[in-house]
């Protein structure tokens, strides 16, 4: 029968026939990406793939190329969940489909705590209640579509250094109202098919195995009845993990629950065969829901598909002009007439740069990318305006791929992997040849994608020649590896990343530092390029050990002409001074923003800045576009009349940036965070790092842009923030009758919004709530509750908005009672466009407390 006749299936009665052994097997998953199948009972496998910006599907390495949504920050700047819906149903839930997932490891709804964490791109918002619900939204789109979403990482997962150790330690309060809330919502609106454990401890308990999170809080006062998955090797023990409600550990490689230790734990009495049922029925279930929403999946022949339409294209341009943040435009620079220039200067590094998304579990490779410089050529193509270019300074963390660059002797662009079995499993003795495989990239995450059949030590040898310069240049080549190897360069060994190294971060914390060498390139050349990998780990200094790399091995090579840095900024600046008009695009990349490690400054890289402001100096027409997916600093923004922040937006970035700059689209996007002066102005300065293992959010309740206004402390751009190319005002404010009944609060505000510009443009009006004067409890001066966004307004028109209000607006967490509560009391309600613009203010009185639990 097909797999997806287990939609029909009586999952008790499979409970009841499962053997202690099958029960097992369903506990953990199968290899890297799949739940396991027992076929005599017609359970099916069912995958999952990552993640939060797109679905990459099975493999990092020599991946199906697939969508790249905007960053998690990026849709949260949308302020937009309708937007956010449609996105999760006509793009993940379908790339999803094209994958052969049948479940998303997403959405991501952690807090933004401190904008250096290295994952923030990936987390809605620094606020929970517009974090909650744009995951909703998220979730409530992709299961629509018939595909199951896993909302992680629950929780307090908000930074990456240490990430598998530290001990998040947060009040009852602000573990509440702050960290889980985002979580909180999203089940209330959307019911999540399934949740994934962070990797961390929760005051003094891994996640994973944190009793008081899964039984207490998820499945008891909360109601879940879906499945409960570890993330990747985030399993710690099998009894613990197992009787704390932890459902599947994920992967099915090197795992806790194997045979042999889960039987042992049974016969010692630390789990039972009634727990063991249970977490497996959670399982079957899930693949139940599976088979039932989305058949086509479990039925289909597995192969990852890429599909794109010019539907899902416009789509995918118009989320990222949603997102993006106009944050200053003085003297009305933006938009850009092109009818009034003759010449754009175009400056940056980024602007001609691959820059998708963060890095980590949210990379994939793209079925198609649009970069800054070729959206700025697209909108101007047939304006006959001139275009010039100079990167001016580099911002790489290491040297850049070589993707582009590289050719196979065929011609193809790419190079030749040759792997090789070893003759022994001790040695470094190459043997037999396995395989020979195209490969078109040059950051090689192998993770477990190794032929079939080769020994467990083994080498890849990587061919290609380097496309040939125009003219003679000296090339400065980078090496970093998680194993060990060695370039050669016309047969002449340039860097050597395998006698000895130095630890690194990359690869998920597998890999060694960058190692570079420097080889004089001849104009029209086609030199030889011959890397010898091996997935051994060599010796470092402090760790001599040479570990054999049996998951998550993995290459990278890079290179770049040497220049020198003074030259570049110059030419940038000559060709400002001579331009109507100068785009600056400049901030971050995959490297500096990434899963496994955190960010060590808010600053922009190199001499970024310094590039900014040279710019500015000579053309007072700088427009300056900011890449990043969290905050960071801008030391020049009073010298430049326009900055316009563009996070990361996947596929299409480069158009949905040109359509912003040149007027195509008004600007609607709203900080989804704060950005900060300064780093000593974040929250949690001071106590963001792992001290001896601990993480103290000694910040408490005021994450955001509620420690900003607690200490009347002004950020660079405030939370909410964002500008239009027309203007606004917000008028009659109509509050309803407050009512308590039925343990809920209902209060209905309507606000007139009025476009009072010359052009037709959408607003986001944002409602902030501030708790009794008489309360004994310290609360957060401004807490959103609320937001609505008012869309395509004409020129001269107005709409009314509605925004309701419930008792999530109104409650606190108390220590004492264990329980929200709504004091009686007179509330404070501003409501604005952003969270340090607020112009209605009114009170409401709420004037029968009560108490709640659940949702």
């Amino acid at each position: 029968m097909p797999p997806s006749d287990f939609a029909n299936a009586d999952i008790d009665e499979v409970v009841k026939n499962l053997t202690t052994q099958e029960a097992i097997l369903l506990t953990a998953g199968e290899g890297f990406w799949r739940t396991q199948k027992i076929d005599r009972l017609g359970i099916p496998a069912v995958k999952v793939s990552d993640g939060p910006n797109g679905i990459r599907g099975n493999h990092f390495f020599m991946g199906t190329p697939a969508k790249c949504l905007p960053s998690s920050t990026a849709l949260g700047a949308t302020w937009d969940t309708q937007l956010v819906e449609e996105v999760g149903l006509k793009l993940l839930a379908e790339e999803a489909k094209l994958r052969a997932a049948s479940i998303i490891l997403a959405p991501t709804c952690n807090i933004q705590r401190n904008p250096l964490g290295g994952r923030s791109f990936e987390s809605f918002s620094e606020d929970p209640f517009l974090s909650g619900h744009i995951a909703a939204a998220y979730v409530n789109g992709v299961q629509s579509g018939g595909v199951g979403t896993t909302i992680k990482h629950f929780v307090a997962n908000d930074k990456e250094n240490d990430r598998m150790a530290y001990d998040s330690i947060l009040s009852p309060r602000a573990l509440r109202e702050v960290y889980l809330m985002p979580f909180m919502i999203a089940q209330k609106l959307a019911q999540p098919w399934a949740y994934m454990t962070a990797y961390n401890r929760v005051n003094g308990t891994h996640a994973s195995e944190n009793q008081f999170l899964l039984k207490q809080t998820l499945r008891g006062e909360w109601g879940f009845e879906g499945m409960v998955m570890s993330d990747w090797f985030g399993t710690y023990s099998v009894d613990l993990a197992l009787n704390a409600g932890l459902d599947l550990e994920m992967p099915g490689d090197n795992k806790w629950r194997s045979l042999d230790l889960m039987t042992r734990s049974i016969t010692s009495r630390k789990i039972t065969t009634r727990t063991l049922k249970a977490r497996a029925k959670k399982v079957l279930e899930l693949v139940k829901k599976c088979a039932a929403g989305a058949p086509e999946v479990l039925d289909g022949d597995g192969i990852e598909r890429t599909v794109d339409t010019p539907e899902t294209t416009e789509l995918l341009r118009k989320v990222g002009a949603e997102s993006i943040v106009l944050l200053r435009n003085e003297g009305s620079v933006l938009p850009l007439d092109a009818r009034k220039l003759k010449k754009v200067a175009v400056v940056g590094p980024n602007a001609k740069a691959i820059v998708l998304s963060g890095g980590g579990s949210a990379a994939l490779k793209a079925s198609f990318f649009v970069s800054p410089y070729e959206g700025i050529v697209n909108a101007l193509k047939e304006s006959g305006v001139e275009i010039t270019y100079s990167e001016g300074a580099r911002a790489n963390k290491t040297t850049p791929s070589l993707d582009y660059e590289m050719y196979t002797a065929d011609g193809r662009r790419g190079w030749t992997g040759f792997w090789y079995s070893h003759v022994d499993e001790t040695g470094y003795d190459v043997g037999e040849l396995v395989e020979e495989q195209y490969i078109d990239e040059t950051r090689i995450f192998i993770s477990t994608s190794w032929p079939k059949g080769i020994s467990k030590r083994w080498t890849l040898k990587l061919k290609g020649q380097l496309k040939p310069r125009e003219k003679d240049c000296t090339f400065e080549f980078g090496l970093t590896v998680a194993g060990r190897a060695k370039l050669f360069v016309d047969g002449h060994l340039v860097i050597d990343n395998w006698t000895r190294q130095r630890r690194g971060e990359d690869f998920f914390g597998l890999a060694s530092e960058e190692e570079v060498g420097k080889y004089d390139l001849k104009a029209g050349v086609k030199h030889d390029i011959l890397v010898e990998f091996c997935n051994v780990r060599g010796p470092a200094d402090g760790d001599e050990d040479e570990a054999l790399m049996d998951s998550n091995p993995g290459v990278r090579l890079g290179g770049v002409e040497v220049q020198d840095s003074d030259n570049l900024m110059t030419s940038a600046v000559k060709l400002a001074r001579e331009a109507d008009a100068v785009i600056a695009i400049v901030g971050l990349n995959g490297e500096w923003e990434t899963e496994g490690y955190d960010r060590k400054t808010l600053a922009l890289p190199g001499r970024t800045d310094e590039l900014v402001k040279r710019v500015a100096a000579v053309n007072s027409r700088t427009i300056v576009v900011t890449q990043s997916g969290s905050a960071i600093t801008m030391p020049w923004s009073e010298e430049v009349p326009a900055i316009v922040h563009a996070w990361y937006l996947g596929n299409a970035s480069g158009d949905a940036i040109a359509d912003v700059l040149f007027g195509r689209h008004n600007p609607s996007g709203k900080l989804s965070l704060t950005f900060p002066k300064r780093e000593e102005d974040i929250p949690s300065f001071g106590h963001f790092h792992s001290e001896d293992g601990k993480v103290r959010y000694a910040e408490d309740l005021f994450v955001g842009y509620k420690h900003y206004q607690q200490r009347a402390l002004a950020p660079l751009y405030a939370f909410g923030h964002g500008l239009s190319y027309t203007t606004f005002t917000l008028s009659n404010l109509v509050l309803s009758t407050s009512t308590v009944s039925g343990g809920d609060f209902s209060l209905l505000a309507s606000v007139k919004v009025t476009n009072t510009g010359a052009v037709s443009g959408s607003e986001v009006v944002q409602a902030y709530i501030t708790l009794p004067a008489s309360s004994e409890l310290t609360h957060p001066p401004l807490q959103l509750k609320g937001f609505a966004k008012a869309r395509n307004i004409a020129p001269g028109a107005e709409v009314v908005v509605e925004i309701k209000f419930d008792k999530y607006a109104v409650s606190y967490w108390s220590e004492l009672y264990d329980a929200w509560v709504v004091e009686s009391g007179v509330y404070g309600l501003q409501i604005g466009t952003g969270s340090d613009r607020l112009f209605l203010k009114t009170i409401f009185e709420v004037q029968d407390g009560f108490e709640w639990r659940g949702l």
